[in-house]
C-alpha cells in the first residue's frame, strides 16, 4: 500500500500569515524528520535559487522525510508568493559532548514580528511562531532551546533575505553576519544583531560572496564599486560545513 502523501498547503485569502505558516509547517511535519542517516535529496547550498527551487518541488512530489537544511529550501518554496513575508537563513554551530553540531532554519520577518520555520529532531529547534519583536530575542530563544539539551551556541550565522523572484540565478546569501556568541556578552551580540536586522530591514545590505556578475547585469554597472567592499576576509572559513 502507497503511504499517503500530505497535500502541499495552498495560500487562501481568508488565512492570516500565521496561519499560512503554521499551514507550511504542519504539511512539513507530515514529510517527518528524516532519521535515516541517507539524505534524500543533494543541496548545494551555492546554486542558484532557481535551482534549489526546482529540488523544492521534487521534495513536494516524492514527499520524503527531510532535514533542516531542505526544510529551509522546502520553506523558501512555499512562502514565495508572499511578498510581505520576508525570509532568510539562520545557522547555528553547538558543542556538545566534544563534538561539534550544524543546524539551519529558515528566519521570517512579518509586519514587524519574528518567527522561523525549519525541521529538527528537537520541537523546541525549529519553527518559533510570529511573535518576536527583535531578532535577538528570536537568536536566544533558539539559545535557550538549545540549553535544555546542553548544547552551547559557539556560532550564529544570519544571511541575507532571500528574493521572492522563483527564478532567479542569485544564490542564497547564508552568512552575511557571522557571530562567535560563546565570545561575547549578550549585549553586544544584541546590539550586531540588531544592527543588522535594521539594514536587512532598509535592504541595503549586498551579498558578500560576488558569486557571478551575470546577476547583476540588468541592473548595470553601479553595483560593482559597492561590491568590493563587502568583506573578503569572510571567505576562508567556508570549510566549517554547516
Amino acid at each position: 500500500v502507497q503511504p499517503s502523501v500530505p497535500p502541499v498547503p495552498n495560500y487562501k485569502l481568508c488565512m492570516s500569515i500565521p496561519e499560512w505558516l503554521q499551514a507550511i509547517q504542519t504539511y512539513m511535519k507530515m514529510l517527518q524528520y528524516n532519521h535515516t542517516g541517507t539524505q534524500f535529496f543533494e543541496i548545494r547550498k551555492t546554486r542558484p535559487l532557481s535551482g534549489l527551487m526546482e529540488t523544492a518541488r521534487e521534495m513536494t512530489r516524492e514527499s520524503l522525510p527531510i532535514k533542516c537544511l531542505e526544510a529551509v529550501i522546502l520553506g523558501i518554496y512555499l512562502t514565495n508568493g508572499q511578498p510581505s513575508v520576508e525570509r532568510f537563513p539562520i545557522s547555528f554551530k553547538t558543542h556538545f559532548s566534544g563534538n561539534y553540531f550544524h543546524h539551519v532554519v529558515l528566519g521570517i520577518y512579518c509586519n514587524g514580528r519574528y518567527g522561523s520555520l525549519g525541521m529538527s529532531r528537537r520541537s523546541d529547534l525549529m519553527d518559533k511562531p510570529l511573535t518576536y519583536r527583535t531578532l535577538s530575542d528570536l537568536i536566544f530563544e533558539f539559545e535557550d532551546s538549545y540549553k535544555k539539551y546542553l548544547h552551547s551556541v559557539k556560532k550564529v550565522k544570519i544571511g541575507l533575505y532571500v528574493p521572492h523572484e522563483p527564478h532567479s540565478f542569485q544564490p542564497i546569501e547564508w552568512k552575511q553576519l557571522v557571530l562567535n556568541v560563546s565570545k561575547m556578552m549578550r549585549t553586544d551580540v544584541r546590539k550586531e544583531l540588531e544592527k543588522f536586522a535594521r539594514d536587512m530591514r532598509m535592504k541595503i545590505l549586498k551579498p558578500s560572496s560576488a558569486h557571478s556578475p551575470v546577476k547583476e547585469r540588468s541592473r548595470g554597472k553601479s553595483l560593482s564599486p559597492r561590491r568590493r567592499q563587502a568583506s573578503p576576509q569572510r571567505r576562508p572559513c567556508r570549510r566549517d560545513k554547516s
